[in-house]
């Protein structure tokens, strides 16, 4: 590896690992949802006696869970998206596939900067005003916390749909027209 590529690939490994450290936080997120629900259906069943605030701690969580999740979604290549016409144009103009492919991680990245541009005032002001979810004397969660993980999941998102918008026009360069399978090392 020459000089010149090692900042490039210390950036990329340093994304990757913020990324996957991301998706690892929401999956543990996941297990102890799953053990407070777990805990509040006995406690339902054998002590007639519900767990507060797990309705709330849900409701809040799943927001949290999806924004530390999304950015590996992307990076792994398994966002939801409708791709068979994009398959079919593969097989016959991998040059304009990589292309669109392109303009739909740009399109992501846009998508992602509208979100980060509108989420920006409501964790302001959820920090502000030291917003909470819940009833107060029973239970409450405060919600900034939550905000600034989805901040922070947007901001990502757009760096990933960035990125994966690069490697796709790279693609599209060095395809000089030949038949190429979209799962093609960038």
């Amino acid at each position: 590896m020459s000089g010149e590529h090692q900042p490039k690939q210390a950036t990329r490994g340093a994304l990757d690992l913020l990324i996957v450290g991301m998706n690892a936080t929401g999956s543990v997120w996941i297990l102890l949802l799953v053990l407070m629900v777990t805990s509040d259906a006995l406690s339902r069943s054998f002590f007639t006696r519900p767990i507060a605030g797990v309705t709330e701690m849900i409701q809040i969580s799943i927001i949290g869970i999806v924004f530390l999740q999304l950015a590996d979604a992307i990076r792994t290549g398994r966002l939801t998206r409708a791709d068979s016409f994009l398959t079919l144009v593969y097989s016959w103009r991998p040059r304009f596939a990589h292309a669109m492919e392109s303009a739909f991680f740009l399109l992501g990245a846009v998508y992602m900067g509208l979100g980060l541009w509108g989420s920006l005032p409501l964790l302001k002001e959820a920090f502000e005003r030291n917003a909470y979810l819940g009833n107060q004397g029973v239970f409450t969660v405060i919600v900034w916390p939550v905000k600034a993980i989805m901040v922070i999941g947007l901001a990502v998102c757009l760096v990933e749909f960035m990125r994966q918008a690069l490697h796709a026009l790279r693609r599209a360069v060095n395809a000089a027209g030949r038949p190429t399978t979209q799962d093609e090392p960038s």
